[in-house]
């Protein structure tokens, strides 16, 4: 039975080597992902400075009609509208995502 198990070949054996191997492997992964998250996001953010830069502001101007020609009365009438869009906080990567103000570093040593 000794002799047999000496001679199997079918096994797979983890050596230093190989652990060594697979934990660099692991951490490159975990460091490209990363580096992906950091992309996708630089990207959406240039999206959604894109879509806050628009200038969404709009106006149109009203008209009536008279019933007939000596101007009587009215058979319709609409009125103008008018919306200025104004810059938010948020437009043009102003938005900060914490609720608190950024404090300045202690300097080290002190």
């Amino acid at each position: 039975m000794l002799r047999r198990f000496w001679n199997d070949e079918s096994g797979f054996l983890v050596s230093a080597e190989l652990v060594l191997l697979a934990t660099i492997c692991v951490i490159g992964l975990i460091v490209g992902m990363a580096e992906i998250q950091w992309a996708v996001v630089g990207e959406l953010n240039d999206v959604a400075d894109a879509i806050g830069a628009l200038n969404q502001s709009f106006s149109f101007s009203g008209f009536t009609a008279l019933k007939d020609q000596g101007g009587t009365g009215f058979k319709s009438q609409v009125f103008g509208s008018i919306f200025i869009d104004t810059v938010e906080e948020c437009d043009r990567n102003q938005c900060t995502m914490g609720c608190d103000s950024p404090v300045p570093e202690i300097p080290k040593g002190t």
